[in-house]
């Protein structure tokens, strides 16, 4: 598909569903935490995802694009995809998915950041800059309101909540900022579990012991992350990327924290303080700025 300069009615509601998904995305993975230590299931669904992208490109007739010019980008991936899942699993292992859906779907903020240096045609406007000051104060809020209530409030769970969302800006970052651009979504994706895969698997010892009680409900759920989320799901958020503005792209992810705290709360009957309501707001309003349209923007020609 051809690059579109600005949003249209098929990327919102394709956006919309992901962010869903993505806040439910969330609940599976403090459920499968229960069973298996997190960064070794992490791990194990990064290769489990490998098959099942090999296969789905081969069905739609594709292989891998491998040129030797993309591997610097392809790497940069893998060890960003890396660092993203250490970071989220542990979070959802330490903190609550209501708290870690604010703080981690705050990514938009650091890729605009990001990108303000390092993209062309992604400088920031004033209604960006202001919209980063808000969210960023909502993430400091959801961090240092240390409030009561049922479930954990771990700073540590936080801050790794934080790790993840700078990680996943890194990715969107590296997705189009290198040679790795030139590429499909899916070798994209490819790239990603096959280096995390390794990476994830040798350092899982460090964070004690592989297996927790598993029981049925545990498998289920790393199964639905090896096939839906990831062989599918982070596909059609990299081919949106490719297709679509990336900063556009990552703003519509100011859905993505109401759905997961919604889900918390609904699922997982996680408590909602005043001060993480809040924090959401201030994250979300920063996320609208941050999308907002810019007043007489020449669009810019595809090349």
């Amino acid at each position: 598909m051809q690059r579109k300069d600005r949003i249209d009615t098929f990327g919102a509601l394709a956006l919309i569903g992901f962010s869903a998904f993505l806040g439910f995305n969330q609940v599976i993975i403090k459920v499968v935490n229960e069973g298996l230590q997190p960064v070794f299931w992490a791990g194990l669904r990064s290769l489990g995802a490998v098959p099942w992208i090999w296969l789905l490109m081969r069905l739609r007739g594709r292989r891998p694009d491998l040129r030797r010019e993309t591997w610097g980008g392809g790497l940069l991936l893998g060890l960003a995809f890396s660092f993203e899942f250490v970071f989220l699993f542990l979070a959802l292992d330490l903190t609550t998915v209501t708290r870690s859906s604010v703080i981690f779907y705050s990514m938009p903020v650091w890729f605009a950041i990001m990108a303000n240096f390092l993209l062309p045609g992604e400088r920031l406007t004033r209604n960006r800059l202001a919209g980063l000051l808000l969210a960023f104060a909502g993430v400091t809020w959801a961090i240092v309101n240390r409030g009561g209530g049922a479930g954990e409030a771990s700073l540590a769970g936080d801050l790794c909540a934080l790790g993840g969302a700078i990680s996943w800006a890194a990715i969107a970052l590296i997705a189009r900022g290198t040679k790795i651009a030139g590429v499909d979504a899916q070798t994209q994706l490819l790239w990603q579990v096959g280096i995390s895969a390794p990476i994830l698997l040798a350092i899982s010892p460090l964070f004690g012991e592989f297996l927790r009680d598993p029981q049925p409900i545990h498998w289920w759920g790393l199964g639905v992350q090896i096939v839906f989320v990831v062989s599918v799901g982070f596909t059609v958020w990299l081919w949106l990327l490719s297709v679509y503005p990336p900063a556009s792209v990552a703003a519509f992810s100011f859905l993505t924290p109401i759905f997961g705290v919604s889900m918390g709360w609904l699922i997982l009957g996680e408590d909602i303080q005043p001060g993480l309501i809040g924090a959401l707001a201030l994250v979300i309003g920063g996320l609208v700025l941050i999308n907002r349209p810019r007043r007489h923007q020449v669009p810019q020609k595809v090349r």
